[in-house]
């Protein structure tokens, strides 16, 4: 029987998962299973990939955008939530204006950056599957594109300066990534 086999412990492809440590019960038969420490792929074409895919980086760059957004949005709200106090209001009242305040702020700016990282992840899969290399560059010019298109109903000049901040700023935090992974031990 499989449940029979003993774990081999000088497999380094597998670590052991044992369900009933921590647990100070006596129980007679502790089964222990040999999990495997490399992640697992449907297809082989996704284990030879070094980076994430497009659905990957929609859900991930969206996804942090609006946490990031929701954050610093409520956190704007609590400010002029707090910023909006008068002198006779409950303290019902004046939590209800906080709490309006956060929420709304923080929906709006969640959504705002959610929708850049939503774009940014767009053009930057676009400029690797368009160049057919995997390089700073790929970012620096997904900077330029989202901001050219998150400002581009406002118009070209609005555009053109959006586009140069998304680029500058890319192009910053990539320098500031591939200086801490030299400078700094981690």
């Amino acid at each position: 029987m499989d449940s029979e086999r003993k774990p081999d412990p000088n497999n380094t492809q597998t670590r052991f998962y044992d369900p009933y440590q921590g647990i100070q019960v006596p129980i007679p038969v502790r089964n222990v299973y040999q999990l495997p420490t490399a992640p697992q792929y449907l297809f082989d074409e996704e284990a030879r990939r070094s980076r994430r895919n497009l659905s990957d980086n929609l859900t991930f760059f969206t996804g942090c955008g609006y946490l990031l957004g929701a954050i610093g949005g409520g956190a704007s709200g609590l400010v002029a939530g707090v910023k909006s106090f008068e002198p006779g209001d409950t303290a019902k009242l004046r939590a209800n204006r906080v709490l309006n305040s956060s929420g709304h702020a923080g929906r709006a700016w969640g959504n705002r950056l959610g929708i850049i990282g939503l774009i940014y992840a767009g053009m930057e899969s676009g400029a690797m599957a368009l160049r057919d290399v995997d390089d700073v560059w790929n970012s620096v010019a997904a900077g330029l594109g989202t901001g050219a298109v998150y400002r581009a109903a406002r118009g070209v000049r609005s555009a053109a300066v959006a586009g140069a901040v998304g680029g500058v700023l890319v192009g910053a935090a990539v320098t500031a990534k591939q200086a801490l992974k030299r400078y700094v031990p981690i």
